[in-house]
């Protein structure tokens, strides 16, 4: 095959050579080679070359489809692959009646049994495919299965046998099945970089909630008190996996990574002080963020100093969004005991409260001096002794939360401070939502929505059916 000289003549079609077999290129380097530099040499492509190297020069992240890594991604990141820069992960599939809630479910529950194909994999040691009776029966009968409940034998099958523990990647291949098997999330399947990021993120927020000690090794203990695995039950009876609200739910994980994405201004998977100030349109203080990134309260999973990685993040937003659960109150109740003698002093408080006050004023609204303040908390907690805060003090109360928002977060604080009666409703309507799960509707309805604008501004944007709606 003969290649021309003038290169303006080449039509760009040609050069996939669709007529070609692969072998025939193989064994033809110099026709490679020739091709490549007539590629190069088009104006297209020159335009192309400059367009990225001026991105490149302006930090602004290149638009490359199919690139899922960071050139400042560090080896210490646990989460290597980043998505293709410019896009988000994909929205949850919508039904006829547009909701992002329920999906076409088929008769009778799913038979997905994602811990089973977890004690599959440790019985077919030989990973031949296959397990047979004899081999089944042998496992089970030693290992004392009939003896165990169900928490029990699942924790069995999902630790190593060398520990009494699970870690985080003991759950790896449960994920690796649920996004495999699950019809909920059978549209990933085309964008392996977010079911890597989505099964992290749910493994973060199992940790989260059920690993009381904060350890990293979730006991058998832990496991039964908490509901994780009434959660996977939930997960092999329903097809909608946006419904199994505790840890699955594919729009947590969407909210999570995209508020995320938004911060991480140089898309390096870390985030430093200046990144997490932003949070929320500026609603948290600077002592707060100051605090947070003294590690006080969980130390960083990221190796890099000054900068906290994804999972870091994911802990965070938790505490952040939903102040009424335990982990959350342990962390803020940690960031706000300078001292560490594990009791909320006067001073303390004081301290975080007086930029709060600050920014009322630059905002010009009525500041609330901090006596007044501290009366009202003291009210809302009913403490065992008024002069300070116990942990214990707060999680006897279910307005704890409200307590952090007014020391570090302005909007939640005015928010509280004008008892907005829509929210007060939501709240009455359906108390078993907790604040994460009205957050995080709420702003994948936003997110999505944003994501439609296109459509809805033409005219052609699906209708939601608002009866198939949670009560918000």
């Amino acid at each position: 095959m003969e290649v021309s000289g003038d290169v303006g003549s080449i039509d760009p079609d040609l050069l996939q050579l669709a007529e070609v077999s692969p072998l025939a290129l193989k064994s033809n380097r110099d026709l490679i080679d020739e091709l490549y530099s007539q590629w190069l040499s088009l104006p297209d492509t020159s335009r192309l070359v400059k367009s990225l190297l001026d991105e490149a020069k302006s930090s602004t992240p290149l638009n490359v489809p199919g690139n899922s890594s960071s050139a400042n991604a560090t080896a210490s990141n646990s989460l290597p692959s980043m998505f293709p820069a410019g896009s988000a992960p994909p929205l949850s599939p919508r039904s006829s009646s547009g909701s992002p809630r329920v999906m076409k479910r088929s008769v009778g529950p799913s038979s997905l049994g994602s811990p089973l194909k977890a004690l599959f994999r440790k019985i077919d040691v030989a990973d031949v495919g296959f397990v047979t009776r004899d081999q089944f029966v042998d496992y089970w009968v030693n290992s004392n299965m009939l003896t165990m409940d169900t928490s029990t034998q699942i924790f069995t099958i999902l630790k190593q046998s060398d520990r009494n523990y699970l870690t985080q990647d003991d759950f790896k291949p449960v994920l690796r099945e649920i996004l495999a098997t699950h019809p909920g999330l059978e549209f990933l399947q085309s964008t392996p970089e977010f079911q890597e990021r989505y099964a992290e993120t749910v493994i973060y927020r199992i940790f989260y909630y059920v690993n009381r000690s904060g350890n990293g090794h979730l006991t058998l203990r832990e496991l039964k008190r908490g509901n994780l695995i009434a959660a996977m039950h939930h997960v092999d009876e329903e097809e909608d996996i946006n419904k199994v609200l505790r840890y699955f739910s594919y729009e947590h994980f969407y909210v999570i990574y995209c508020k995320f994405w938004e911060l991480d201004t140089d898309h390096d998977f870390l985030i430093d002080k200046e990144n997490l100030i932003r949070y929320g349109n500026h609603a948290l203080t600077y002592r707060i963020v100051d605090r947070i990134f003294s590690q006080v309260s969980r130390k960083f999973t990221s190796k890099v100093e000054g900068k906290m990685g994804y999972e870091d993040f994911v802990y965070f937003m938790l505490s952040e969004e939903d102040k009424s659960s335990e982990p959350s109150l342990e962390y803020w109740f940690k960031c706000i005991d300078l001292d560490g003698n594990g009791v909320l002093t006067p001073n303390e408080m004081q301290f975080f409260y007086e930029e709060q006050l600050h920014r009322m004023e630059c905002m010009s609204q009525e500041p609330v001096i901090f006596e007044d303040i501290l009366c009202q908390m003291v009210d809302m907690i009913g403490p065992e002794r008024e002069c300070y805060f116990t942990l214990r003090d707060l999680k006897g109360c279910k307005l704890s939360g409200n307590v952090f928002n007014i020391l570090f977060n302005l909007n939640k604080f005015m928010a509280f401070e004008t008892r907005d009666p829509f929210l007060i409703r939501q709240e009455r309507e359906d108390p078993t939502l907790t604040e994460w799960d009205r957050f995080a509707h709420r702003e994948y309805i936003r997110l999505s929505m944003e994501e439609d604008g296109e459509d809805a501004s033409n005219g052609s944007a699906e209708v939601w059916d608002e009866s198939l709606e949670a009560p918000f």
